[in-house]
């Protein structure tokens, strides 16, 4: 079987989301399936190191597919021509995008619908070609991944899709995200914190990912507990990024609120490791990698009640309503004080065993040999 795959998102030195879910499950397929012939269409020079083996055959496509004007002329004009040329059988694209301008059978992963509960939070032009393409996208497609229950509820919900077109693939972890020694955590918290306990988010900054509210129910957390507790963000500044750092730069307690970019992934495996609590206080997360990393460190977990945050979590997490910065605070002060702590990291190391890269790539793969 000749399978085309999109590619686009493996960028060398730059696998957030999207990036880091393609890299993984594209490496374990080829390596699983070495019997299949794989074509990966990129749409810029790529790294050699994403030609897991001999079974891929790299493609470059113009143009470079990062506004919605070339989105469009990369999957409606290159996309169809090069399935046509290499005769692929099907088409697997990872980034919830198909092309409507070809027969060939596709396989498409939805990781979210967030441009529909928060149209105002993504820029005009992405939002048009979403509203215009995503819902026809989904309609064409053969099957679909959600990359969560809630995703595929909320799927079936948006557009009436029939369930049993819809099967869920979960992200899995990276090898990198494991507990440390006493040592080396002491000797990250020194390097990051100032020696001190943090809470810890990962994660893009804009309005959807609630970055406001966290800062604000740090600072009734700094008051009420009169800890000397840091909160550490980690993340790109995406947009509409302004109000969270006016929150901070206003806050009392601002020299205890730490702002990184985005790490390399040992670094961020043993800062994660060594947090007090991860949080992640979003709006809607499609799947919410960084908690699933969380669990992975024996970490405990401070989630939003929303969407797809407590299906990811589980049943250790600490969960609060994320529109109420009293709720975001009382979990702060409930997880430092909790007796039941390492109970509830008991029960995470159980849920976490129902994600896997090995579970999800071959849950894909056997609906590509049902076609």
């Amino acid at each position: 079987m000749k399978i085309g795959i999109n590619a686009r998102f493996l960028l060398k030195s730059n696998l957030e989301g999207i990036g880091w879910y393609s890299y993984q499950i594209l490496q374990t397929l080829v390596k699983n399936h070495p019997e299949h012939e794989y074509i990966f269409f990129f749409d810029r020079p790529y790294d050699p190191d994403f030609v897991f083996n001999k079974s891929v055959t790299p493609i470059v496509l113009f143009p470079p597919a990062r506004h919605p004007i070339l989105w469009y002329l990369w999957f409606e004009f290159a996309i169809p021509k090069a399935l046509k040329k290499h005769k692929v059988d099907l088409f697997l694209s990872l980034d919830g995008f198909a092309s409507l301008s070809t027969k060939v059978p596709q396989y498409v992963v939805v990781h979210d619908l967030a441009y529909i509960h928060f149209p105002n939070h993504i820029p005009f032009f992405v939002r048009k070609y979403y509203q215009k393409f995503v819902p026809r996208q989904i309609e064409i497609a053969k099957h679909l991944f959600a990359v969560s229950k809630a995703t595929k509820e909320d799927i079936v919900a948006q557009f009436k899709i029939p369930e049993n077109k819809i099967s869920i693939a979960y992200n899995g972890v990276r090898s990198e995200f494991k507990p440390i020694n006493i040592e080396d955590s002491i000797n990250i918290k020194h390097k990051y914190s100032n020696g001190k306990n943090y809470f810890l988010y990962v994660g893009a900054i804009h309005p959807r990912k609630n970055i406001v509210n966290l800062v604000k129910a740090f600072n009734l957390f700094k008051k009420s507990s009169g800890s000397d507790f840091i909160l550490m963000i980690v993340g790109r500044k995406a947009w509409q990024f302004e109000n969270v750092e006016i929150e901070i730069n206003q806050s009392p307690y601002k020299e205890d609120i730490l702002l990184y970019p985005y790490m390399e992934t040992k670094t961020l495996a043993d800062i994660t490791a060594s947090c007090f609590a991860a949080i992640n206080p979003s709006f809607l997360e499609g799947f919410g990698v960084p908690i699933l990393e969380a669990l992975y460190c024996d970490v405990p977990v401070l989630v939003s009640n929303q969407f797809s945050l407590p299906e990811i979590a589980g049943p250790g997490a600490y969960t609060f309503d994320p529109r109420c910065i009293d709720q975001i605070s009382d979990s702060m002060n409930f997880v430092i004080n909790d007796p039941n702590r390492n109970q509830k990291i008991n029960l995470s190391k159980i849920h976490r065993t129902l994600f896997s890269w090995e579970k999800t790539t071959e849950a894909i793969y056997n609906q590509f040999i049902s076609f």
